[in-house]
């Protein structure tokens, strides 16, 4: 491992700014689909000890109701319960106006993703399209035709679609699936803001929508 990490931080940086800045940034979905990170350069297993001992700090916006924070949840191998309530409210059903519990290892896997990508220069706050829904918000997308499934788990605050900026669909699943902490759904769209992942804590699984 300490030769590997030691590759890493010798290459990544000129790596990561060849394959995010030109092929897999702002990429169409077609294209996107056909191109993958190259090995170990977005694969948490390569992350060592000290990078999860040290405090979490998620950042996060909310389009829909145009909320942006920046929040210290975890220090010294404690949850932070007044930061947790927050982000539990910045994760909230902003349609149908209500907050739930979310699952740690969600905001686990999310800082992770975004601490991760930081360390080569990619300072983005991970956009949040979805956290927990109500049931009644959960049946209205069905109905409208968005993929929500039935028994979802954003009804149980284990989800979250997200993006992160200037990242493709391919980076963030591939990023998020190596925490490997639960599912990942690769959602493509094309448009200027392209399409987002679903990163859950349920069950190992992967597919795309």
């Amino acid at each position: 491992m300490a030769t590997r990490r030691h590759f890493l931080h010798k290459t990544l940086g000129a790596a990561a700014a060849s394959f995010i800045g030109a092929p897999l940034v702002g990429l169409a979905p077609a294209r996107a689909q056909a191109l993958e990170p190259p090995p170990d350069i977005f694969d948490a297993q390569a992350l060592d000890l000290e990078f999860w001992i040290k405090p979490r700090t998620l950042t996060v916006t909310r389009p829909q109701s145009g909320e942006k924070a920046s929040v210290l949840y975890w220090k010294d191998g404690e949850l932070i319960d007044s930061a947790y309530q927050q982000l539990c409210h910045l994760l909230r059903d902003v349609n149908g106006k209500a907050t739930a519990p979310m699952d740690p290892k969600l905001l686990e896997t999310l800082w992770g993703a975004q601490a991760f990508v930081a360390r080569y220069g990619i300072e983005s706050p991970v956009e949040i399209l979805s956290g927990y829904r109500t049931p009644a918000s959960n049946q209205r997308l069905r109905e409208q035709g968005i993929p929500a499934a039935r028994q979802s788990l954003h009804l149980e605050g284990k989800a979250a679609d997200i993006r992160i900026a200037n990242l493709n669909e391919e980076v963030v699943g591939g990023l998020i699936k190596s925490f490997r902490q639960g599912g990942v759904g690769f959602y493509y769209r094309s448009g200027p803001r392209g399409g987002w992942i679903h990163a859950d804590t349920g069950l190992k699984r992967t597919w795309k929508g």
